[in-house]
């Protein structure tokens, strides 16, 4: 993942449910609402389909942040996928805890695709909100050193 050239801007990677908060997004650009650029868009059909597995793959590669939006409850075009997300994520702040990284760094939250000034300050709040902790943590996988023996 390509890192902005400001190094103090952080890298956001921002998983948006494709029929709330995805077309929440779009309506902030065609209003031309402002918000920080530093942030990378992966479009997904229900936020409740987002692995936790992702979310630790994005940090891993690079990013500093991590936010998942998807459909108020009760408006999810899945019938409850964005209360399985919550359920989900709710579980993974914990487990980042226990991996002694901070749960700030990932931000679940609810943008319908009425909300384009919803959807601008969430992100201006995570960018803001991530900016606020230490550099992250590298979570590297160690590499095993085998020696030929004979």
């Amino acid at each position: 993942m390509a890192k902005p050239t400001n190094n103090s801007e952080p890298t956001i990677v921002a998983f948006l449910c494709n029929w709330c908060s995805y077309a929440g997004a779009d309506l902030a650009g065609v209003n031309r609402m402002q918000y920080p650029a530093n942030v990378r868009v992966i479009r997904v059909p229900c936020s409740g389909r987002v692995d936790p597995l992702y979310i630790i793959k994005a940090l891993q590669e690079g990013a500093d942040g991590v936010v998942v939006s998807g459909c108020h409850p009760g408006d999810c075009h899945y019938i409850s996928g964005n209360l399985v997300a919550r359920r989900k994520f709710a579980m993974l702040k914990s487990f980042l805890e226990y991996l002694g990284i901070e749960p700030e760094r990932v931000q679940f939250s609810w943008v319908s695709a009425s909300e384009g000034g919803r959807f601008a300050s969430l992100i201006e709040k995570v960018v803001d909100d991530v900016r606020k902790l230490r550099t992250p943590r590298k979570i590297v996988k160690e590499e095993t050193i085998t020696a030929n023996v004979r």
